[in-house]
């Protein structure tokens, strides 16, 4: 089983700025390219941070309504300095965090939600930019035809991971939703089987109403449909 790796979804040609890209510039640069953030590289081509709509959007926060009855939005010093800044230096959110090429799309995403970004800068061995790779790059996964799902669990997952025969297990796949049927030889293979079934790209969700012939977990509780010699 292989997921897919950033370097498969990212985005390589990336549109940047300098420390010294001025405000208005920033601004450009979004409007020209339809994107709405910027990694900020250094002579060396690393990224020093990141500059999104919501720093740009800061400097207005900040400004007191026009008719005096609204003061501008209060900010610490840090903050404030931001939204003063009159470059992508001074507006950039830093350090940025970023990802490697080979990362899974699961470890991408893992670091989006835990950072609360939107967006990684990709970056090589010794840190220089490589692409970026977005949170709508990484849903492309769910695109993939139920076909290709069903067929990776059935060859990948069932055949060549867990050695079981053909046949053993029924899969069906509907909008990504996998419902597993039939029988495993061992009780201990269904939570196996649904979480290795779970980690194929672009499965949402797994079903599985799989029966067992022996009971290796030592639980007594028999399964409603397991196999019995005496039957």
């Amino acid at each position: 089983m292989q997921h897919r790796t950033v370097q498969d979804v990212m985005t390589r040609e990336v549109v940047t700025a300098r420390p010294d890209t001025s405000f208005k510039e920033v601004a450009a640069l979004f409007h020209r390219n339809d994107i709405t953030a910027i990694p900020v590289l250094d002579d060396q081509g690393r990224p020093l941070g990141m500059v999104s709509e919501a720093d740009l959007i800061r400097k207005e926060a900040v400004l007191p309504d026009p008719e005096g009855r609204f003061p501008g939005r209060w900010l610490d010093a840090h903050d404030r300095a931001r939204a003063e800044a009159e470059t992508a230096g001074g507006l950039m959110t830093s350090p940025p965090v970023t990802a490697r090429p080979g990362w899974s799309v699961p470890e991408a995403a893992r670091a989006m939600d835990k950072h609360k970004v939107k967006r990684l800068p990709v970056v090589d061995e010794v840190g220089r930019l490589v692409g970026i790779v977005s949170r709508r790059d990484l849903l492309q996964v769910f695109l993939r035809h139920d076909a290709a799902i069903r067929e990776e669990i059935t060859h990948d997952v069932l055949g060549q991971t867990l050695w079981l025969a053909p046949g053993d297990i029924q899969v069906a796949v509907h909008e990504g939703v996998v419902t597993l049927t039939g029988r495993v030889p061992r009780r201990s293979l269904v939570p196996i089987t649904e979480q290795l079934c779970r980690a194929v790209d672009g499965v949402v969700a797994v079903h599985q109403t799989l029966d067992w012939t022996d009971d290796d977990t030592g639980v007594a509780m028999e399964h409603p449909h397991a196999y019995r010699a005496d039957r």
